[in-house]
């Protein structure tokens, strides 16, 4: 089970992950995009917490709807709305409860990510965020029924599976975003939305583990 503390402390991983790592998001969105996704995340999440703050003695699903809310009405870009949406839709799977089961916690997750493909109409390959979603998704869906598998190695293997994903989006043409402005010219570089889908998996993976 994940208790509320580790999902307050997932999104304390969020806000200190892209604080700092702001100017690298940045650096990646200018070479593709408009050059903002680096501050639109610092300032999203910073302001995510400040929210969190009010409401960390409700539930967990009014804790990740808050996010989501906030999210959508402080990050600009087509981040704000797809992440406000991740957390919103997400959020759904756990209202009223104080605790969420490792397939609670999965469903949570790909509520989420169907939130995102709602929203965004990105696919597999389009070198968007959705192409370290799907294939995380898809990884702990294959684990979580192996009994073996408790949810700590389960979550690392799914950074694992982020980290490389997000490796994969460098030779991928963009064909969604600003990015798919540049065409083939939009190769050669890491997608920022995807990169920083990485670091919000990788902060709940830390939450977990009480890092």
């Amino acid at each position: 089970m994940i208790g509320k503390a580790q999902i307050l402390r997932w999104l304390e991983n969020c806000r200190q992950a892209m604080n700092e790592q702001r100017d690298y998001l940045t650096q990646l969105d200018t070479e593709i995009g408009d050059g903002d996704h680096g501050l639109n995340m610092q300032r999203g999440f910073s302001k995510a917490a400040e929210k969190v703050a009010t409401v960390a003695d409700k539930d967990i699903g009014t804790v990740l709807k808050t996010v989501g809310m906030t999210l959508l009405s402080q990050v600009g870009g087509a981040s704000g709305p797809l992440y406000g949406t991740f957390f919103i839709k997400g959020s759904q799977s756990a209202v009223g409860k104080e605790k969420v089961s490792t397939e609670e916690l999965i469903s949570l997750l790909k509520n989420g990510v169907e939130g995102i493909i709602s929203r965004g109409r990105a696919e597999l390959g389009d070198k968007t965020m959705c192409d370290v979603w799907l294939p995380v998704i898809a990884e702990l869906e294959a684990n979580k029924n192996q009994p073996e598998v408790p949810l700590v190695p389960l979550l690392e293997s799914a950074v694992k599976k982020a980290e490389e994903s997000v490796t994969a989006t460098i030779p991928l043409v963009a064909k969604k975003g600003r990015a798919s402005y540049l065409g083939k010219r939009s190769a050669g570089h890491a997608d920022p939305g995807a990169t920083s889908s990485m670091l919000i998996i990788k902060a709940l993976a830390d939450a977990v583990k009480g890092e």
